[in-house]
């Protein structure tokens, strides 16, 4: 693999509880830095777990790992993130409990991260002022790219502050119905045409380099200077839960930019890892010959 660039990742970690009981390692940002590392970038992930249990199995998981905890700051008073999760017609649906750790990020507590290279974040951690003020003070020192992954759960979000986030970032990844949100209005059953004009427009108006756009079942498009590629979904895909199945795609899109890959190789790369990912339980994958499998099938194609 080609020298890659630096990997800055901010925001929430937390807990997904299913209705099981069962209790899954989660957040976008977390999982993408969980990926990255499998691959072998060794990401900077910077946020914040309370002085309890749960903040322990995280701290723990990510020494198992080999994931640097150094920048995930301690809170003595807000609980670790936790998030319940119903499956409902296949597809998840989040509670998200206010108030937790990683709302309240310290720009003080900020390590001293690379100024060059990708910065990656979401918008969910960014809810209340004290994360999102942290978040400005980390992209004023940031001379490189801005990676934003959209992630919009009722009710916290407005329009404003994530398009706000929109015209700050180079990369920006969303799905089909945060576009219809966030830009012109788009019809449920939108063709491929009625798509391209739409992130064309979106582009337009904020000034992006390169537009993600999945589509669930669909597969997923990408825009960039001007030409509109596609992928369609992995055929015969088996599929457990896709929790996380964003996450996965997104991990591996930072792999091709880290890597200055072709976008439509990284798009296609990254359609091939939500597959692996979907195809199991839990928004993370515990096996790193999973991730090596994946390296040299990329790496010698």
């Amino acid at each position: 693999m080609q020298q890659s660039s630096s990997i800055t990742i901010f925001g929430e970690v937390l807990f997904d509880c299913f209705p099981d009981g069962s209790e899954v390692l989660g957040g976008a940002p977390f999982n993408v830095a969980w990926h990255l590392q499998g691959f072998g970038l060794s990401p900077c992930f910077i946020s914040r777990v309370g002085m309890d249990a749960q903040g322990e199995q995280i701290r723990a998981a990510m020494r198992g790992w080999g994931l640097d905890s150094s920048s995930l700051q301690l809170d003595p008073i807000h609980p670790t993130g936790r998030v319940s999760v119903r499956i409902e017609n296949g597809e998840p649906h989040y509670d998200i409990v206010a108030g937790s750790a990683y709302d309240f990020i310290q720009s003080a507590d900020l390590p001293q991260a690379s100024s060059t290279g990708i910065l990656y974040h979401g918008s969910l951690a960014l809810r209340h002022s004290c994360s999102a003020s942290a978040l400005e003070a980390l992209k004023a020192d940031h001379q490189g790219t801005i990676f934003l992954d959209v992630n919009l759960r009722n009710p916290w979000w407005s329009k404003p502050t994530i398009l706000s986030l929109v015209d700050d970032a180079d990369h920006v990844k969303l799905n089909e119905a945060e576009l219809a949100l966030l830009g012109p209005d788009l019809p449920d059953d939108a063709d491929d045409g009625r798509l391209t004009a739409a992130m064309e427009a979106f582009v337009s108006s904020h000034g992006l380099t390169t537009l993600i756009l999945t589509l669930g079942a669909r597969g997923a498009m990408l825009w960039s200077e001007g030409q509109v590629f596609r992928v369609d979904p992995v055929p015969d895909t088996a599929v457990v839960d896709t929790v996380g199945a964003g996450d996965a795609f997104a991990s591996a899109m930072l792999l091709g930019l880290s890597c200055r890959w072709p976008l439509p190789v990284s798009l296609e790369h990254a359609g091939d890892f939500a597959a692996a990912l979907v195809s199991r339980r839990g928004a993370t994958i515990n096996e790193p010959a999973v991730y090596q499998r994946f390296l040299k099938q990329w790496t010698t194609n």
